[in-house]
């Protein structure tokens, strides 16, 4: 499924945070989904650590409670967009100020991105179905029924069933 800028890698940054554990995680998500940050202070790291906590009810809450967990976020993170050219990308929206720094924009961008996804796609949004697991996911499926953060977790509850079945059969 593709999204806008901000409903897509914006929303997978999301979840990158939400799941990471530590420093170099929070920054390899970060990366990994295109966002343009080289190297995070031990503050901004604890910062956006704090941030991602906040994050975490968007992905757990049901779909109808989420536009006002977002907007609480916004509330606090956004500021007005404005259209930028950079890096030799074509123009795109930027939701945080120039010179807002590693946190403001991690804020501003990983809220947008919520944002979008909410309103455009809710049910998108996750924390894995296995027991014990607590992976946020951003379902990316064609068919939007994703369940499990990854194929290891739904094969381990799929052979799980399928052994339960078996003892009672």
């Amino acid at each position: 499924m593709h999204f806008n800028p901000y409903g897509g890698p914006a929303a997978l940054v999301a979840a990158d945070l939400v799941n990471a554990g530590s420093a170099s995680e929070l920054l390899a998500g970060m990366v990994r989904n295109g966002m343009a940050i080289e190297a995070l202070t031990d503050g901004e790291a604890a910062l956006i650590g704090a941030w991602a906590v906040r994050l975490r009810p968007v992905f757990a809450a049901r779909e109808g409670d989420r536009p006002e967990l977002v907007n609480e976020l916004l509330a606090e993170a956004a500021c007005r967009p404005y259209i930028t050219t950079h890096d030799g990308k074509p123009p795109h929206l930027h939701y945080s100020a120039e010179d807002a720094g590693p946190v403001g924009r991690v804020r501003a961008y990983t809220t947008g991105g919520l944002a979008h996804l909410v309103c455009e796609a809710s049910d998108r949004l996750g924390i894995c179905s296995r027991e014990g697991c607590e992976t946020a996911y951003v379902d990316t499926s064609r068919n939007g029924r994703r369940r499990f953060c990854s194929t290891r977790c739904a094969t381990r509850v799929h052979v799980a069933e399928h052994r339960a079945r078996q003892v009672s059969a």
